[in-house]
Order: C-alpha cells, then sequence, then structure tokens
C-alpha cells in the first residue's frame, strides 16, 4: 500500500457499508479536517450512548474497537491507501474510550472532544510510535484508542480535581 497527497487519494465507495461505516457515516469525505469531522460523528453517537448503564456502554466501545480493526483494515486495502485519512472509524472508537465513565453534561463531551483531537493530532509517544510501526487494521485503530485512553485519563483527572 502507498500514500499519496490528499488530492491524488482514492475516493470509497459510500454505497458499500464497509467503506460508509470506515468513512464515518461519509463524514471522513470532507476535504478539511476528516478526522475532525469523524470525531463530530462519534460525539453524535455517544450522545445517546451515555444514556446506557456502563456495563453497556463497554461492551458496544469494546464492539465498534473489535469490529473498526476489520472495517478499517478492509477499506484501507481496498482504497491501496494505509490509513487512508478518510478512514475514520478509528477516530469513533478513540471517541467512545474517551468517554468511558464521563462526568454528565455538555461540558464534558467537549471537553473529551478537545482531549482527545488534542493527542489524535499530536501523537506524543507512545502514539506516534504506534502510528508508524503498527500495520493493517490494527494500526489504523490502535493509534486512536491509545489516544483516546490518554484523553480518558486526563479527563477522569480533571473530573477528580474539579469534585
Amino acid at each position: 500500500m502507498t500514500t499519496s497527497a490528499p488530492e491524488n487519494l482514492p475516493k470509497p465507495n459510500l454505497g458499500h457499508p464497509v467503506h460508509f461505516l470506515a468513512f464515518g457515516l461519509g463524514a471522513g469525505c470532507s476535504p478539511k479536517a476528516p478526522g475532525t469531522m469523524g470525531t463530530l460523528i462519534a460525539v453524535a453517537i455517544y450522545l445517546p450512548l451515555s444514556y446506557l448503564p456502563l456495563e453497556a456502554y463497554l461492551l458496544i466501545t469494546a464492539l465498534v474497537t473489535l469490529a473498526g480493526i476489520w472495517i478499517c483494515g478492509w477499506s484501507a486495502r481496498q482504497l491501496g491507501i494505509h490509513d487512508h485519512p478518510g478512514i475514520v472509524w478509528d477516530e469513533i472508537a478513540g471517541y467512545l474510550v474517551t468517554m468511558i465513565a464521563a462526568p454528565v453534561g455538555l461540558v464534558w463531551v467537549i471537553a473529551g472532544f478537545v482531549l482527545f483531537r488534542l493527542f489524535d493530532i499530536l501523537k506524543p509517544w507512545p502514539i506516534s510510535w504506534l502510528d508508524k510501526r503498527v500495520g493493517g487494521g490494527l494500526g489504523i485503530m490502535l493509534d486512536d484508542l491509545v489516544a483516546g485512553v490518554a484523553a480518558w485519563a486526563c479527563l477522569q483527572g480533571l473530573a477528580a480535581w474539579l469534585a
């Protein structure tokens, strides 16, 4: 697989359900900040899930994550581009991880969004190391999941500090 300049990237067939999911219901096709657009879709997914008991939320997050390894890997292989910037299912899973047991309220939804995007964009170690060294669907997902864990730790720390 190769990487290309954004204008030369292959376009997904959003009529195919796997590409549709991988591209965050189409949000990943945004010409600007597809990862941020994908995370906005994650917020929309999170909001109704936030009313579930923690065990159900964790189960759904685990299923989104496990399915994402296959979804992202399949889509990347079909497009011939490892971690195509439009593949944003990993952002959805990463944000759901960030929001595990998050305090209730819009301010926490926004704080989680900002923290996750910061870790996902800046990619501090070990996120950058994983991003460069782990391939396939697992590699596409793993750096965003670790960014989600880092954002989760900050969010929980902030909530504890403010309590």
